[in-house]
């Protein structure tokens, strides 16, 4: 497998200054994967997936040395690329990607569309021909509710409305019905998990999706001038999702980069991502990013409106942030964090904390407020915010400002106060129809993250937790990307909906391209866990399916069913290079003698062929080769169910009598039986030491 460098790792040494290029992105397609389509019902509603092929399971026939072959089926997964890993697809950066949502928005007749942009600093900008930033060309005219709609999500969920994005998440959420039903022998063995009171159903249905949304306990972020979006669900009851940071600064980072960090991080599987960037070229940066990702994109308005008023957060005002909103609402955002939790008589909590405020939006709106002696305006302008909102369907994740930096503040006054108004701001928003997501922590240790869950569940309505982490230390830089995911598997098994990812880089710097992907892989791993640990259905198939391929060696298939199978075959490769290592049964941790599942197959085997020479009620023929492993699986190798059944061992449990009674005439026998297997046992083994204890046998290999 040759590593996924392409031309984009010359992104890095681009400037604001130049266009992205589509030459630059990386397209390939994973290994051994294809891209696959479910269809909905009409041609509209196609659901992307990758499909993984695997390989046919081989094995000898322990009785007569012969090969034999059983098929795989492929395996479907969640896939957050977009039309990226599809080859058959053009793309062309400069025009964007298919407006996948347009027929549905149009066809919904609620909405029109603007003659002009709505937002004073979007007219500026475009009448300013001497910025050096690059331009969007291919821009659509901006969309806005017609006077007196709301064309929100939860708007239509509460009406009894199936919208195509809630049958097309539901397709999506059940990833391929017929994997389900081909592996139902798998499913069956899925450990039950613990639910901690969530009602997730066997299968998601769009009327469960609606009922979700409608209720609050789900959203989904797709603002109608995003319309190139896929449709996906933030919520407790289905799959875990993650959120990729990206964004440059005045100091380092491109547009053009940003574009490639936003293909990368949905490569990875970062089901939603966030532009941060700061200094000039926010405006044209976020234009880039929203018309080239298939996911949602998620701000902090509060950012840009910093930087419009030259970075002086007591120059901020109400008139300033509300047009920041309507400029980014008209590009397309899906949802906002807007810190408006942090209130005037919440901030003198934080006074003896180890690390005070750490929260960017949560300072610069605590600054203000100290400024003025004023309230946040957020919060005093809350309604007029949802106002906005419901407008434009995006959905707000409300922030937290006054969240702990360090495991030391954990849980503390001033966090939770917060909390609390969130719950209270929550409530607010949904009675403008607005979708919402609350923002949690932060840094804390394991035996204090379920508290935080818990109560906020309790205080705002059972909205979907949106959490940094949780860090569990604070002693990793470098490596806080493992401290963070620690408890983000543990919180997202508690109930949180959606973990937004730590790099490598968290506290440190920027992140690069490649911190990206350690951090994307990281929180896959955090979500799938926690996914497993909540028995949500199906969620095991994936690993059973890649345990099986480990037990049968095919390492080609381990590496295609990874999360990230270019490092899985890279770590292997390292020390044994050659092709045929491929075929080997062993890696270069147990070498050829020591690795566990080749001695456990060869006991199998071994076990096969014993049971094949004992006599079984009196049939000289012995048992036949059902005991050997079937259909590719590995099945524990049963003893015949008679009274010969413990011969194999050396040990019988001699079925009893209705009376308890043993025969001892029948004991003596069956004592001398066991006395001739263990015989039997010993020159086996030493048969297989004399002959060099070579691990291959003739024929046999695996793929």
């Amino acid at each position: 497998m040759q590593p996924i460098t392409s031309p984009a790792d010359a992104i890095q040494n681009k400037t604001n200054r130049e266009a992205p290029a589509t030459d630059a992105i990386t397209r390939a397609p994973f290994p051994g994967s294809r891209k696959i389509y479910i269809q909905g019902s009409d041609d509209g509603i196609r659901v992307p997936m990758r499909e993984i092929i695997q390989s046919p399971s081989r094995r000898v026939n322990a009785i007569d040395g012969s090969t034999e072959s059983t098929a795989n089926p492929p395996i479907a997964v969640y896939d957050t690329s977009g039309p990226y890993t599809d080859p058959k697809i053009s793309i062309d950066i400069q025009k964007g990607l298919p407006p996948l949502r347009l027929q549905w928005i149009e066809k919904r007749n609620d909405t029109e569309v603007l003659s002009r942009p709505g937002s004073e600093f979007t007219r500026n900008r475009r009448q300013d021909q001497n910025h050096p930033f690059p331009r969007f060309m291919a821009q659509r005219p901006a969309r806005r509710a017609q006077n007196g709609q709301r064309v929100t999500q939860m708007h239509y969920a509460r009406r009894g409305v199936i919208t195509p994005e809630m049958e097309f998440i539901a397709i999506r959420e059940n990833l391929r019905e017929q994997d389900r039903i081909a592996f139902a022998h798998r499913l069956s063995k899925q450990h039950r998990g613990e639910r901690q009171s969530r009602q997730v159903p066997m299968e998601i249905t769009p009327e469960f999706v609606r009922q979700e949304v409608a209720r609050g306990r789900a959203i989904i972020p797709a603002n109608i001038n995003h319309p190139e979006l896929e449709p996906m669900i933030i919520g407790r009851n289905f799959l875990t999702k993650i959120n990729a940071n990206i964004g440059n600064s005045a100091i380092t980072g491109s547009v053009a980069g940003e574009v490639e960090k936003l293909v990368w991080a949905t490569r990875w599987g970062a089901d939603t991502v966030m532009d941060l960037s700061t200094g000039d070229a926010i405006h044209e940066t976020r234009e880039w990013i929203l018309r080239n990702s298939p996911v949602p994109i998620g701000t902090v308005p509060l950012y840009q409106a910093l930087e419009k008023v030259g970075g002086i957060a007591e120059d901020l005002s109400w008139e300033v942030f509300q047009d920041t909103l309507i400029e980014q609402a008209e590009q397309g955002v899906d949802y906002f964090t807007i810190h408006a939790g942090v209130l005037l008589r919440y901030i003198p909590m934080t006074i003896d904390r180890v690390t005070g405020i750490v929260s960017r939006g949560g300072s610069i709106m605590a600054k203000w407020c100290l400024a003025h002696h004023q309230e946040n305006f957020l919060y005093t302008h809350w309604d007029d915010i949802c106002a906005i909102l419901c407008a434009y369907d995006i959905s707000v994740s409300i922030g937290d400002g006054l969240r702990p930096g360090s495991i030391a503040d954990a849980n503390d006054q001033a966090q939770f106060a917060e909390l609390q108004t969130q719950g209270e701001l929550t409530q607010r928003a949904w009675s403008y129809d607005v979708q919402v997501m609350n923002e949690g922590p932060g840094h804390v240790p394991m035996h204090l993250i379920q508290e935080n869950m818990e109560k906020q569940l309790e205080w705002c309505g059972e909205a979907p937790f949106y959490t940094l982490g949780p860090l569990t230390t604070d002693i990793a830089p470098g490596y806080d990307h493992i401290a963070s995911a620690i408890g983000a598997a543990m919180i997202g098994w508690f109930g949180t909906a959606m973990l937004c990812y730590v790099t490598p880089k968290e506290h440190l710097g920027l992140p690069n391209r490649d911190d990206v992907r350690e951090g994307v892989i990281a929180y896959r791993i955090a979500a799938h866990a926690a996914d497993i640990a909540k028995g949500h259905p199906g969620a095991q198939l994936r690993d059973d399916t890649l345990s099986k391929a480990r037990f049968e060696f095919r390492w080609q298939d381990q590496f295609q069913l990874a999360l990230d199978p270019e490092t899985a075959q890279d770590f292997h490769d390292a020390t044994l290079p050659a092709e045929g290592a491929r075929l080997a049964h062993f890696c270069s941790m147990c070498g050829p003698k020591f690795c566990s599942m080749k001695i456990s197959t060869e006991i199998a085997a071994d076990a096969a062929r014993l049971a094949n020479l004992q006599p079984v009620d009196g049939n000289s023929d012995g048992v036949h080769a059902h005991t050997l492993m079937e259909s590719g699986n590995r099945e524990r190798v049963h003893a015949p169910s008679t009274p010969d059944a413990g011969r194999l061992n050396g040990v019988h449990a001699s079925p009893s009598s209705e009376s308890g009674s043993v025969d001892p005439t029948e004991n003596a026998d069956q004592v001398g039986d066991a006395q001739a297997a263990v015989a039997g046992m010993r020159a086996k083994a030493r048969e297989f030491r004399e002959s060099g204890g070579e691990i291959y046998i003739a024929g046999q290999s695996s793929d």
